[in-house]
């Protein structure tokens, strides 16, 4: 098991019933955990050409952001319509 997943704290029923929300918060506030899921992450797409990460809001932004760093990448921020930039 990753240092992130046990962190990682499922909440039923939400937003709606039959939904399993995976809370990643606890895992963000622990910094190996983090670490260790981004680098998870950025793994599956190293030496593959990435200029660009797009992360849709909100927990996107946290995550995408930082692969984003970890493969040298920009990072694009994606809002729901409406919402400012």
């Amino acid at each position: 098991m990753r240092p992130y997943e046990e962190l990682i704290v499922p909440i039923p029923d939400y937003p709606k019933p039959g939904i399993v929300f995976q809370d990643l918060t606890p895992a963000f506030a622990d910094g190996a955990a983090f670490a260790a899921m981004v680098d998870d992450l950025a793994a599956h797409f190293a030496g593959a050409g990435i200029t660009k990460v797009v992360g849709a809001e909100a927990r996107g932004f946290i995550v995408g952001a930082a692969v984003a760093l970890r493969l040298g990448a920009g990072f694009v921020p994606c809002r729901k319509p409406g919402k400012l930039p």
